[in-house]
């Protein structure tokens, strides 16, 4: 196997790493790579701080065990190689009436990245976790491939467990039937936090998500634009041309001026009585991905983001870390409000039943600061960060946010006992120690 000095970053640019990088082909070439020299798995990077990054040692590129296995349309199971990315396999059984159970922001997001952060979507409320849908994987070792069973130890220490089990090549996955290949949604205002906060918790649709203003304040504080969605049949609409950001914007681009301008437009583009419009699928699961490298939006520092998951009692905390966003004049316009429900596959998952707040800050002076607060206000509440986001929490505190944290290190101990699979974001927050 070649292996090739590569330079990268995950998708907030703000860390980055250095090492040798293979690409193997075919679950053959892994199985004879982790036999020489295990090292953890990567896909397409889009966790966005240093979960995907393994500073000075070597890493393997999964991009191209990218394989649809079969697919059984009587039942929906599908099986995939872990390289395949979410949107493609959307892409190919949505006109077969199927759909991925869950589906992150993200269509870039491969199978494994998914199961190793056992993701959420914009219908956790409903249906869970990614993983909760995994019959089964296939996991890479040193010793060789292994099959591993959903709901035993084994599986529930690899989904969410960032890959500290060892490779995972592929899975079996149960999708849920879908009503056609559009989405019809439905988007209302939001006034301000009391008035988001009711509509989240009277919606009955599949599909919820909300962008909020993380730069109103006073009377306005936590407005924003809630979708509701549902699955259908119909008329596709034309999908938009994806558009490239071609370099990396100057830090004028995301100035408070700037951020609090685009967010009350973007507010008011949608009328005082609402409106329901049709679109292509991968249009509202992946809104993001029209626009190819987005992230070069903050420019060459890169981003940070920040998300939490506090209980349902909790929400106030919620409003208080609106109110502290929206005085550091550090937000972007990308924040988001959704409410999740208790479906979780692993022992490091994120989701508990509560609300989640996600909001991305340009890597500048104060986010660091800022972020602390946040994480205060978090651990408070009884809540829990997201390790597919974070960079910059300390370690003590997530793990007491986790607690199935022990049951997860004896778990990885068994299955890694050399730490070959370790990573900087399991080095910096010490997470394979009690």
């Amino acid at each position: 196997m070649r292996w090739k000095n590569t330079e990268y970053t995950g998708w907030g640019r703000a860390l980055r790493a250095t090492g040798e990088m293979a690409r193997p082909e075919r679950l053959s070439a892994l199985t004879a790579l982790m036999a020489e020299e295990p090292a953890p798995a990567l896909g397409n990077r889009r966790s966005y701080g240093d979960a995907c990054l393994n500073d000075g040692g070597r890493a393997v590129d999964m991009t191209r065990l990218d394989r649809f296995i079969g697919f059984d349309p009587e039942t929906g199971l599908a099986r995939v190689e872990a390289g395949m990315p979410v949107g493609e396999l959307a892409r190919i059984l949505a006109p077969k009436g199927w759909l991925p159970a869950v589906m992150p922001g993200t269509g870039f997001a491969t199978v494994g990245g998914c199961i190793a952060n056992d993701v959420h979507g914009k219908n956790h409320h409903g249906t869970g976790s990614f993983a909760q849908h995994v019959k089964n994987l296939t996991l890479v070792t040193a010793e060789g491939p292994q099959t591993v069973k959903g709901g035993t130890a084994l599986f529930k220490a690899t989904a969410s467990g960032l890959g500290q089990t060892g490779v995972i090549a592929a899975a079996e996955l149960q999708l849920i039937r879908a009503k056609g290949d559009i989405v019809t949604v439905t988007e209302r205002r939001a006034g301000d936090f009391d008035d988001f906060i009711g509509l989240l918790d009277r919606s009955g649709a599949t599909y919820t998500v909300g962008w909020i203003d993380a730069t109103a304040t006073g009377r306005d504080l936590g407005r924003g634009i809630l979708e509701e969605a549902e699955t259908g049949a119909g008329l596709v609409p034309a999908p938009k041309p994806a558009k490239a950001v071609p370099f990396d914007a100057p830090s004028f681009a995301l100035s408070p001026a700037v951020v609090r301008t685009f967010n009350t437009a973007y507010f008011r583009r949608v009328p005082g009585r609402g409106r329901t419009v049709v679109k292509p699928i991968n249009e509202f699961f992946f809104p993001l991905d029209r626009i190819r490298d987005w992230n070069r939006l903050y420019g060459k520092a890169g981003f940070h983001q920040f998300q939490c998951v506090v209980p349902l009692a909790e929400r106030e905390a919620i409003r208080d870390m609106l109110r502290r966003i929206a005085a550091s004049r550090l937000a972007s316009p990308l924040a988001v409000l959704k409410r999740m429900g208790p479906g979780r596959a692993g022992y490091l998952s994120f989701p508990m039943e509560g609300y989640t707040l996600a909001v991305d800050f340009p890597n500048r002076p104060g986010v660091e600061k800022l972020v602390h607060q946040l994480e205060d206000l978090t651990a408070e509440a009884g809540g829990r960060i997201y390790l597919a986001k974070d960079a910059l929490a300390s370690g003590a505190r997530i793990r007491a946010m986790y607690p199935e944290h022990e049951k997860w290190v004896r778990a990885v101990a068994k299955a890694d006992p050399q730490g070959a699979m370790a990573t900087d974001l399991v080095r910096r927050l010490g997470l394979r120690g009690t």
